[in-house]
This record gives C-alpha cells, structure tokens and sequence, in this order.
C-alpha cells in the first residue's frame, strides 16, 4: 500500500460529531508528522503511528506542532487552517504527512488522526529546509473546510 491521496480521516469525521476536537481553544494540540513512500496512510487511518516515519538528525518522530490559524465561517462554510510548518537542516524524503490531534477531549496523550496529505510524490531535502505549505485560510482554500 501507499499514500495515495489526499483524505479526511473517516474516524476524525465521527470523532468531531462527537465533540472531541477543538480547533478554536488552546486545549487541543494537532501535529505533523511526516512518512516516506512505505507507508500506508488513507481515510481509514485512525491514530498517528511510527511506521514508516521519515527519520532525520533534525526531525523527531511524531513531527512539530501545528499553529492553527482559528476557526470562523464566512459564506456559510467554516473553515480552519494552519501556519506554514518548517523542518530545518534536516535530510529526509517524504511522500506525506499525518495531521493528528495529541489532546482530544483536553485529554493528553492521544493520537487522533485528522487527515493524511499526499505530496504526489517523494519530496527531498538535503541539510536543507523542508516546508508544508498550507492552503490560504479562506472558505475556498483552506485545509478543513465544512459546507
């Protein structure tokens, strides 16, 4: 298997009619990590794992924390979206990434998977910046957006 496209997690979608993520509160801590061609990431991904993790002297396994932009509705689809999010000096290859929350419920050590991102191919850098760019934060771009 492989990471072939880009989805929101079927688990995630629940998990939010549930009320156990917060984009709007400082309660609930999303992360980035990132994976190599191995791994085998799609809709039915449920929690951030190590398996085939990208590794590098300068990327930790679970990825860096995500600054969430907020939360608003504008033409009656609301919207959240994060910062850009930068890896330095690193030299790794990575065919995508897993958004996952690390807090549910305000609860700590959790690892609910959001969405997987398909780069559409191996992405390199070598003793060099690797950066996710996100989407622009509005109603028509941004990364999770309900309609």
């Amino acid at each position: 298997m492989a990471i072939t496209t880009n989805a929101i997690c079927d688990s995630f979608k629940k998990e939010l009619l549930q009320g156990s993520h917060d984009f709007d509160a400082s309660t609930d801590t999303y992360k980035l990590a990132m994976y190599t061609s191995s791994a085998t990431l799609g809709k039915s991904t449920t929690n951030y794992a190590t398996a085939n993790e990208v590794s590098s002297s300068n990327y930790s396994a679970g990825g860096k924390a995500l600054v969430n932009q907020g939360v608003k509705v504008s033409s009656s689809v609301a919207i959240t979206d994060f910062a850009d999010l930068s890896f330095v000096n690193v030299t790794l290859t990575a065919r995508g990434a897993l958004i996952y929350n690390t807090q549910t419920n305000g609860g700590s050590n959790t690892t609910d998977a959001v969405c997987v991102l398909d780069f559409g191919g191996d992405k390199t850098a070598t003793s060099g910046t690797f950066t996710i760019q996100f989407p622009a934060y509005t109603t028509s771009a941004a990364i999770l957006r309900l309609a």
